[in-house]
């Protein structure tokens, strides 16, 4: 029967493909400059906090952790103004926070004479940006998928993947560049110029209308969503682990090209959205976040046991085509258990969960390498990929039982 039904519908021409990712670029945009502005000052502000301020390296790493508590707390605030206000406004909101955040760098610049006052400024501005990345990222989000229909949830949550990683890794270099050259103001001065521009082009936007009917206690939401937040959470341990100590990993083992290594996993990782997202509306979420948990699983094998760089960088790109398609294969799941118009709480308490695995993974890690040394770490994420498989397995076959929430 399902095969029927296929054969029925004709093939979208590739014309129409690519208008509606054209479409989908217009609102997922609004995470690419969120990301940008997250990337600009990342490699800047602990030099400038630690040896021109004076500060601890303690204090400089908060600099920037900071930013991902704000995130983290704001997310499942952000969903329920899209749930209730529109998608519009929290971008609208995102945008805002994100400017403001660039003119607070630029008063913590401003400031650098006076210490404590410009840390202070600075910790404000960071915890602005939290905030405005988690507007942003998540109205933008929920705009594409109104706007362009709940059958194309798995290209927007993927393009939005590609904007989030894309932003930061075009935007780290060009921070370093401009503070070399002209100093912390100009990324502020950057930062204001595009969110401002990024507001207005947001406000001339058609809005979507929000979904009216009753909306979930947060409590449930949350209830529906954790056990696939879990698997993203435990999934996302090997980007964080290769990410965070990949660098010291190879100087432990005297090898040279760490950057190869990311650069494999990064191109492997778009490869792999670019390529492979039409394969979650084909065969469904669940299976598609097997098949790449398993790749990704596979990945984390060779880096623990590699014996030489070039081993290491192929591990790294299997673990990239894998993890690629994690976030939106389950997500698309997690969305479904939730009516519609409460979709955008269910997707900020989906993506918090990332984000608890970043902030965490990192000292956690960190004290493994102290207590088993480096290899371990690997260890460490396969054991994580492993539990993330063993949660979708349990939850594909709980999916089986029981249809999803339907509107």
């Amino acid at each position: 029967m399902a095969a029927s039904l296929t054969a029925q519908i004709p093939a979208p021409a590739p014309k129409e493909t690519r208008g509606q990712r054209l479409q989908i670029a217009g609102y997922v945009y609004f995470t690419f400059i969120c990301y940008v502005s997250i990337g600009l000052p990342l490699a800047v502000l602990p030099p400038f906090v630690h040896l021109r301020m004076g500060y601890s390296t303690v204090l400089a790493g908060l600099a920037i952790s900071v930013q991902y508590i704000a995130t983290l707390a704001s997310r499942p605030w952000a969903g329920r103004i899209s749930d209730h206000m529109g998608a519009k406004v929290s971008v609208l909101w995102g945008m805002a926070c994100c400017t403001a955040s660039g003119a607070l760098l630029v008063a913590a610049s401003a400031l650098a004479w006076m210490h404590w006052l410009s840390f202070a400024v600075l910790i404000l501005s960071r915890l602005v940006l939290g905030v405005g990345e988690s507007l942003g990222s998540t109205g933008s989000t929920l705009w594409g998928i109104a706007a362009t229909g709940q059958e194309h949830t798995a290209e927007v949550i993927g393009m939005n993947g590609i904007s989030t990683y894309g932003g930061i890794a075009m935007a780290a270099p060009l921070g370093v560049v401009l503070d070399q050259r002209y100093g912390l103001t100009s990324i502020g001065f950057l930062t204001i110029l595009l969110c401002a521009v990024s507001f207005a082009v947001a406000w001339r936007k058609a809005p979507v209308p929000v979904q009216p009917g009753e909306h979930l206690p947060f409590a449930n939401v949350l209830g529906r969503v954790a056990p696939h937040g879990m698997a993203l959470a435990l999934g996302g341990v090997s980007y964080s682990v290769l990410a965070t100590f990949v660098t010291l990993y190879y100087v432990y083992r005297h090898w040279s090209g760490a950057a190869l290594c990311l650069t494999a996993f990064g191109v492997a990782y778009v490869a792999s959205r670019v390529f492979f997202i039409q394969t979650i509306p084909r065969f469904g979420g669940f299976p598609v976040a097997i098949v790449s948990l398993a790749a990704d699983a596979v990945g984390m094998v060779l880096l623990w046991q590699a014996a030489s760089p070039w081993m290491a960088a192929l591990g790294a790109t299997i673990g990239g085509l894998g993890f690629s398609l994690v976030f939106p294969a389950i997500g698309v799941e997690a969305v479904e258990r939730v009516p519609e118009f409460n979709r955008g709480t269910a997707l900020g308490v989906y993506t918090a969960f990332s984000d608890v695995s970043f902030f965490l993974v990192g000292p956690t890690a960190g004290a493994i390498i102290g207590l088993f040394g480096y290899s371990s770490v690997f260890l460490f994420a396969l054991l994580s990929v492993l539990a993330a498989l063993g949660i979708t397995l349990v939850l594909k076959r709980a999916r089986s039982r029981c249809a999803p929430v339907k509107d």
